[in-house]
């Protein structure tokens, strides 16, 4: 029995024509803009082991709908705090359905990077990397 009406795949198409894309370029010269931050979707371990954008902000997928939320008990200020945000994860599937949720929420200035950190390392993006747990 086939449980699925949508692939997954087909989520990340329809959502890519619901949100704003930005190329790792455009990203690149976006990341020091005081009002934009860059909001990385990826699992912790992957910041780990991966790397992440000098001064981007962790909010795992799993909790983005809550910590943008003022009236969830789990709200973050830096989502407050910025005007533009560019979503990113590894390749750039989880940050197209975030931002297509976002949309959905009615957040105000979401997008998403295509190409996710991948491109960004292709293009020159900085990296930095945490120390390994002791």
């Amino acid at each position: 029995m086939d449980r699925l009406k949508i692939g997954v795949m087909a989520l990340v198409e329809q959502a890519r024509t619901e949100i704003d894309e930005i190329t790792a370029e455009e990203a690149v010269k976006l990341a020091g803009d005081k009002r934009c931050l860059v909001v990385d979707v990826r699992d912790i371990r992957e910041r780990q082991r991966d790397g992440f954008i000098p001064g981007s902000f962790h909010c795992p997928r799993g909790m983005v709908e809550f910590w943008v939320d003022p009236d969830s008990p789990y709200f973050k200020a830096a989502f407050r705090e910025h005007d533009r945000f560019l979503f990113h994860c590894a390749l750039d599937y989880r940050s197209a359905l975030t931002v297509a949720t976002l949309n959905r929420m009615g957040f105000k200035g979401a997008a998403h990077i295509k190409g996710g950190l991948q491109r960004w390392k292709e293009v020159g993006g900085p990296i930095e990397i945490s120390p390994s747990p002791t």
